[in-house]
């Protein structure tokens, strides 16, 4: 009898660790992020930044985060979206009043949660004549914020040589 309850003890506790040490089927909540759509909502952002700043009204730019920091050539990193739209609404002179910027999104890095996303583009500045006065490429990245994308950082450079 002894015997019979110290093998159903032991057969208790084999089974009992075989059940604790099976991984099983562990259902973690699975965020299926759907990235063409992603890039299709960042080149729209970026459609709608351009047609801001082409209008000439870019205190408008609801692109940026608040915080958002910017780093533009030949200068130091701009700061808060105070900041950059204040930089961009400087490059908007008289002169280059006809110029029109467009932006192509090239790829897009999703996280898997779907609330970060780094964008590669290429921009270009075309004038009146439909002449290239300066071209490049771009970086940015996005976070999801109240259910929208804003841009956090950024960063260009151009691929016009250094006249």
């Amino acid at each position: 009898m002894k015997n019979k309850i110290v093998n159903a003890v032991l057969l208790s506790y084999v089974i009992s660790m075989i059940i604790a040490c099976n991984p099983g089927k562990e259902n973690p909540s699975v965020i299926t992020v759907d990235k063409e759509k992603i890039k299709i909502e960042i080149q729209a952002k970026e459609d709608e930044f351009a047609a801001t700043y082409n209008s000439g009204v870019a205190k408008n730019i609801g692109y940026y985060a608040e915080d958002a920091i910017s780093f533009a050539q030949h200068r130091p990193p701009l700061v808060g979206k105070k900041a950059i739209v204040t930089y961009l609404i400087d490059g908007l002179d008289p002169s280059s009043k006809s110029n029109k910027i467009s932006y192509k999104t090239s790829e897009v890095f999703v996280s898997n949660d779907g609330n970060l996303v780094i964008e590669v583009g290429y921009y270009k500045v075309l004038d009146s004549n439909n002449t290239a006065v300066n071209t490049g490429n771009y970086m940015c990245l996005f976070e999801k914020r109240d259910g929208k994308y804003v841009c956090v950082r950024d960063m260009s450079a151009s691929d016009m040589p250094i006249k």
